[in-house]
């Protein structure tokens, strides 16, 4: 099974960890870490998502996130068929990372596509026919997966 976890999942973990939903998502992408790790999924990163986590201000937090980033077992790289991809996902309404981000994705022909992101969420279910993946918070899948 391919996953990709987007930069909002690599980040809650270093998140304030006072409010249970984000304590909740940081236990969960701390357990599908745990599997990817002992490669039981394939954990699909990209360019982008490098990039992304680069952009972080707090110069410790990016470490950390580049070090995890890093341990991925595919990187997919950005491509023009990627980028013109991500142009029809934002006429969807999707923001530009989050477009690029499922492009990305979908090149690598990932199965699930995590999330925390609520808006994306929203955005992704309105326009299911548009993936061959689910998108979906990694509580909620990890619920299912685990039964």
């Amino acid at each position: 099974m391919k996953i990709y976890l987007d930069a909002c999942c690599l980040n809650r973990p270093f998140d304030d960890q006072r409010q249970a939903r984000v304590r909740l998502e940081a236990e969960a992408i701390s357990l599908i870490l745990q599997k990817l790790h002992q490669r039981d999924w394939e954990w699909i990163g990209s360019d982008v998502l490098a990039y992304e986590l680069g952009q972080t201000e707090d110069v410790e937090r990016k470490e950390r996130l580049l070090l995890l980033a890093g341990q991925s077992h595919q990187v997919v790289e950005m491509t023009e068929k990627i980028l013109t991809q991500a142009e029809k996902l934002e006429s969807s309404g999707f923001d530009s990372y989050d477009a690029i981000h499922l492009a990305s994705a979908e090149h690598a022909k990932v199965d699930i596509f995590l999330t925390t992101d609520d808006n994306m969420q929203k955005i992704a279910n309105r326009n299911k026919k548009l993936f061959s993946f689910v998108v979906v918070n990694p509580v909620t899948w990890l619920e299912e997966v685990l039964k």
